[in-house]
């Protein structure tokens, strides 16, 4: 028969789908096995309406094989296979879908869930094939063609033998170049793992002839290989399934099958949700955190499915940065894809699941937090503090989800508590909460900052991650309770037994003295209200702590810039230290000069920050010493 031309279509059109349209080459596979599902699926739907047409499912299946010697690839079905006229109008005119023909026309029928829809799947087989050859046998036709093309060039249709109902199409893989590797699709291993990746949860069985190895009866040392039927693909996707069917197990083993992590997920949730649009999920939370989690590498995103086929591998938009530790993955029918199934042509479907997955995963969490205290406890441990970037990140539009779901040490309970927990042990006269910045909680707990909060009886919450400080800063308040750093040079606390006025003016003139002699390295030096038993300590006034300055300035290449915060060195005077100063200022105003720049480095040390000059420090407190 003479060939024939693509018709409405050029080399052009054909030449930017084998080129442009798939990313990758191996998509040819899944495209191939979703075709071979779809011609399955028809035959089912028209033994719905045709008496004379029996469906045993076990009849049905998908065949693969690969022949290395000659460099072919084949994939077979026992589908509904194709007419001439179906052969000429399908793969004749490219994006003509015999698939979307069929779904529009079968409406009516409930469950009709075939894949295809855009028509261009088979072509993408070119991006690998020197030629391809199709060769089907229509359901009751008596006569089976054979299709035949080799590129944008046109095809042939020609009578043929075939035994049996169904398709086959065989590829004549391309020989290797410089610059591609087409000998992977030769590989039955590679076959096998593309069939898993893409095509696992495909409804039929997948077969392939495996080839094997076993011991010879009788030898001790002999071996003979030998060929057996495997099927590929698990057919029924977990998530398909009744929960009730389902042990911990199986859960626990499907996570270690995907390779969402190495050890037993730290928390599951299967979810089915019915609607105007429907989708299975099952998401984890991981026990451990990746090791590049807090790293720039870190791809989030879950693994994303329609109708049991891999779309994506990680779709970002599934979920929140904040929630970006979750693995596990989605499948729904009714998402509306692109031409070349990668990607989503808009994103509505998308963003009403992306939305309930994130509602999810925080009641769940809360949950967990009520019911599940230290497995909770566990979680945060490990991904907390993606929590609190969270809050921190959009100027914190994302407070209401998140402000629940955070966690700090307690200087009352010692042990990690929430928000809510914290303002319900509130005293009724306490104005704040009350929250000091540091290393761990050992040094924060030493802090004398914290002296006059811890002896009113108040609960102090302590901030040993970088990002904390600047979380709270954002959310602001929570319940109505604004948040209150213990350094912050106006507590607004009333101290007992606080000096008199009077007695404060007799000392301004000190305080003067030792802040010139600082040269401006604080705003002021005063008499403390807070200290108790050490002789000084920073405070600092306006919206930049000294935990927020030293985090500023360990940005790389100076980002933040040249930033301070307001210092105001504070001074204990019942401390003995202060008669000491009383008495430089009366008769040793060099000494008092001496005994400023100790105490100011004293104070910078307590809070863990650099002294300007250390070596100058050091001979001063020795001077100090000897005198």
């Amino acid at each position: 028969m003479a060939k024939k031309q693509f018709k409405s279509e050029s080399k052009r059109l054909l030449d930017l789908m084998i080129n442009s349209i798939y990313t990758h080459k191996e998509i040819f596979i899944r495209e191939l096995i979703s075709n071979a599902s779809d011609a399955i699926d028809k035959s089912y739907y028209k033994s719905l309406t045709d008496p004379s047409m029996e469906f045993n499912k076990e009849d049905f299946y998908i065949r693969i094989s690969v022949n290395e010697d000659e460099r072919i690839l084949r994939v077979s079905d026992t589908g509904i296979g194709m007419t001439k006229e179906e052969l000429d109008t399908n793969l004749g005119t490219i994006a003509r879908s015999g698939s979307y023909d069929f779904k529009s026309n079968n409406e009516s029928k409930d469950g009709v869930d075939i894949i295809g829809q855009f028509g261009v799947g088979f072509y993408s087989a070119f991006m690998v094939a020197e030629n391809v050859t199709v060769i089907t046998k229509a359901h009751g036709s008596e006569e089976a063609y054979k299709w035949e093309s080799t590129g944008a060039d046109g095809y042939t249709i020609n009578l043929c033998e075939k035994d049996t109902v169904g398709t086959e199409i065989i590829i004549q893989i391309k020989k290797n170049t410089d610059d591609e590797d087409y000998d992977e699709f030769l590989d039955s291993y590679n076959i096998k793992n593309l069939v898993k990746k893409y095509s696992n949860f495909i409804k039929y069985p997948i077969k392939m002839m495996i080839q094997k190895r076993r011991k010879i009866e009788g030898t001790e040392n002999e071996y003979e290989d030998y060929f057996e039927d495997e099927i590929l693909n698990s057919m029924v996707p977990i998530w398909r399934k009744n929960k009730s069917e389902l042990e911990p197990s199986d859960y626990e083993n499907f996570y270690m099958e995907k390779h969402y992590g190495f050890d037993k997920p730290l928390k599951y949730t299967h979810v089915s949700v019915e609607g105007i649009t429907s989708y299975n999920a099952i998401l984890y939370i991981p026990s451990r955190t990746p090791f590049d989690f807090y790293t720039k590498d870190f791809e989030k995103g879950l693994e994303l499915y329609s109708n049991g086929v891999l779309i994506m591998n990680k779709c970002p938009d599934l979920l929140p940065d904040y929630f970006g530790f979750v693995q596990g993955l989605v499948d729904s029918a009714d998402l509306s894809l692109n031409i070349s199934r990668e990607t989503l042509q808009h994103d509505r479907q998308l963003q009403f699941i992306a939305k309930k997955i994130k509602e999810k995963i925080k009641s769940e969490l809360l949950a967990m937090q009520k019911d599940e205290r230290e497995t909770y406890e566990k979680f945060f441990t490990n991904f907390g503090r993606t929590l609190k970037f969270g809050l921190y990140s959009e100027w914190g539009a994302n407070k209401e989800t998140l402000q629940d779901l955070v966690m700090f040490y307690s200087s009352t309970e010692k042990k990690l508590v929430t928000l809510d927990e914290y303002v319900s042990r509130m005293k009724e006269e306490q104005k704040y909460i009350y929250y000091a910045t540091g290393e761990n909680a050992n040094n924060i707990a030493k802090l004398p900052q914290a002296e006059m909060v811890s002896d009113k009886g108040y609960e102090i919450l302590f901030f040993t991650d970088e990002i904390d400080e600047f979380a709270i800063k954002v959310l602001m308040s929570y319940k109505e309770k604004e948040f209150k750093n213990v350094s912050s040079a106006d507590l607004e606390i009333k101290s007992e037994g606080e000096e008199s006025k009077q007695e404060s003016e007799e000392n301004n003139d000190i305080f003067s003295f030792m802040s010139e002699s600082l040269n401006d390295k604080v705003k002021a030096v005063r008499a403390s209200k807070r200290l108790k038993t050490h002789p000084v300590c920073l405070a600092t006034e306006g919206e930049l702590s000294i935990e927020m300055e030293k985090t500023l300035k360990s940005m790389p290449d100076s980002m933040a810039g040249d930033v301070h915060a307001e210092k105001i060195l504070e001074i204990n005077t019942e401390h003995q230290m202060f008669e000491k100063i009383k008495n430089a200022y009366t008769n040793d105003k060099e000494k008092l000069k001496k005994l400023s720049s100790i105490l100011y480095n004293q104070a910078l040390l307590i809070e863990g920050l650099q002294i300007e000059d250390p070596v100058q420090y050091a001979n001063d407190v020795y001077e100090l010493i000897n005198n």
